[in-house]
């Protein structure tokens, strides 16, 4: 089985249905990325996977389980981690700091000891500190540890992001839009980075509108249109798609 299952999945909302009978799957070790207009379902796609919502139908398997149900927590220790189109960091937090915030999944010491600082805790501590200092560094980021989020450019803020999804040591990433709001060089960045994680051994399926970073750092492209599944093909078979193009440029007519 693939490291992600999609199996027939459906979500909907009243009459709209957000996601029709949709399935694919993604290996391990590749880049995959899921297109479609605005309103087609990808960001409600993702939502499913993640756990952050439920399926009314259908089955989502990761490293050959059912995940369906679970929680977003339960899912990321899993091996399952992603990131949102608007990013979440915490402001008044340093770039160290956030990231190390995504260890907290994998850290053995609970909430009380480690709020009290007990000193069994530290070995601990000083081994997360060092883990997220690593991640900074793989990103190109770890002159950033030390300042402040909201002290940091958007495409700075987008590469600390990535490392706080790494620190949870996932298997598969979901990136959900890391292109928005970003130049056309910080665009560029973003693209080295993503093929960074993906050399690290870290699978990547990506929800993006930016079709040029698609197209060059993409193994495969599932495309959706309201909620369904029109093509799923390598990326120079996508770009000569007839549905495709209608639907991304309208009819001649």
């Amino acid at each position: 089985m693939s490291l992600l299952e999609i199996q027939n999945l459906n979500r909907h909302f009243g009459g709209l249905h957000a996601v029709n009978s949709v399935s694919f799957a993604v290996e391990q070790g590749m880049i995959k990325a899921v297109i479609g207009p605005n309103g087609a379902g990808k960001t409600t796609l993702f939502n499913l996977i993640a756990g952050n919502l439920s399926a009314n139908s259908g089955s989502v398997y990761f490293n050959e389980t059912k995940i369906n149900g679970r929680k977003p927590y339960q899912i990321a220790r899993l091996g399952l981690s992603r990131t949102y189109q608007n990013i979440k960091l915490f402001h008044g937090m340093t770039a160290l700091e956030n990231v190390m915030l995504g260890r907290h999944i994998r850290s053995k010491a609970g909430f009380m000891a480690g709020m009290l600082n007990l000193p069994w805790t530290w070995p601990e501590e000083r081994l997360i500190r060092d883990k997220a200092m690593e991640y900074l560094d793989l990103l190109g980021v770890v002159d950033c540890a030390d300042v402040e989020i909201s002290n940091l450019s958007f495409g700075q803020q987008r590469g600390i992001e990535f490392a706080r999804a790494l620190a949870t040591e996932p298997a598969l990433l979901l990136l959900d839009e890391p292109a928005a709001g970003l130049n056309i060089y910080e665009t560029a960045e973003i693209g080295r980075l993503i093929t960074k994680i993906r050399e690290s051994g870290v699978t990547i399926l990506l929800v993006e509108h930016d079709m040029s970073l698609v197209m060059d750092i993409s193994d495969e492209i599932v495309v959706l249109s309201f909620g369904e599944k029109i093509a799923e093909d390598l990326p120079h078979n996508i770009q000569q798609n007839e549905e495709v193009i209608r639907i991304y440029l309208g009819d001649e007519e």
